[in-house]
């Protein structure tokens, strides 16, 4: 089969080779899954970089979320299990964490709804606390994470703010259902939020970027706000200065959601099922801003690490549908 491999690391487009290599044999609890669409995430990135938490032996395939068919059929969504990743044409999972894949959305738009959508609901959900009427700010509303946590804070009745970089993202967030968009590259962020609010500031904020962002955050958050951290696509982990916490009454809380697989997995259960029934209900539906073969795979992820991509990017292997 055709798979993509990391033989060393350093920039996606300079380290992922597209090789002829062996079907990956699953271990005990595992199956085997034909590639049907690979969702290409920033931990993608990390990896290939050598930056990730998660550092898989080299050399071995990224690709992190799949939708993917059983051998007899089904199509199921899964996180690959390492160094088997989805930028090939097949790929090996945990049998235990299969979920199947809504009939609501395409292969693409299933592949890419499991770990933005699960660490938004997550995020919004069971550490915010989002209610109806709150106001929402969103870092990044235009990327995968961000726009999927857009969806979801409409969803829930929230006013959503959006916060993003250039004037063609801006469109893309607006279309996602921003009420008000903010582009951190013409505006001044805090001004903007703070006149959107009539000062009052935003009742959750969800930060995927880190760094100034972080920074923006604590300036524009209300009374008993709750500042949801998720990632550090900015490159810069913030050094977050409690006795301003302590002084504004705001929280910050942090969300790993791949934590929840071990420690109470059950939730990521009842999650998908919340999510599978926003989609047939059509109050979510994953942004696939493109489709590109596999032998595109490299390329694109190196777009998603410069940052250059809107919603989602997935890999199709070759013969699979879109």
């Amino acid at each position: 089969m055709q798979a993509w491999q990391v033989h060393e690391n350093g920039e996606p487009s300079e380290v992922m080779r597209l090789q002829e290599v062996e079907l990956p044999t699953p271990g005990d609890g595992q199956v085997l899954l034909r590639v049907r669409a690979a969702n290409i995430n920033f931990p993608d990135v990390l990896m290939c970089r050598g930056h990730y938490q998660v550092r898989p032996p080299l050399p071995f395939t990224p690709g992190v979320e799949i939708c993917g068919e059983t051998e007899d059929g089904r199509r199921v969504i899964a996180n690959p299990a390492l160094p088997h990743g989805g930028f090939a044409e097949y790929a090996v999972a945990d049998a235990a964490a299969l979920l199947p894949a809504p009939d609501a959305l395409d292969d693409s738009e299933a592949a890419a709804l499991h770990i933005g959508y699960q660490t938004g609901w997550f995020g919004l959900h069971r550490r915010a606390a989002l209610q109806a009427g709150e106001t929402l700010l969103v870092h990044a509303a235009a990327g995968g994470v961000g726009s999927a946590a857009v969806q979801l804070g409409k969803a829930a009745g929230a006013r959503v703010i959006g916060v993003v970089g250039g004037a063609d993202k801006a469109a893309v967030a607006r279309e996602q259902g921003c009420d008000v968009v903010v582009d951190r590259r013409t505006e001044d962020v805090v001004a903007a939020v703070k006149e959107a609010t009539g000062g009052r500031g935003a009742d959750v904020i969800y930060d995927p970027v880190g760094g100034e962002a972080y920074t923006q955050s604590t300036k524009v958050v209300a009374f008993e706000g709750r500042i949801v951290v998720v990632g550090f696509a900015s490159g810069t982990i913030p050094s977050p200065a409690l006795n301003h916490a302590l002084v504004k009454n705001y929280s910050i809380q942090g969300l790993h959601w791949g934590l929840y697989a071990t420690k109470n997995p059950r939730l990521i259960l009842d999650c998908h099922r919340q999510l599978t029934e926003l989609a047939a209900k059509g109050a979510i539906k994953p942004l696939v801003s493109e489709r590109v073969p596999l032998s595109g795979a490299a390329a694109a992820v190196q777009r998603v690490g410069d940052g250059v991509t809107t919603g989602r990017v997935t890999v199709v292997p070759n013969g699979a549908a879109a």
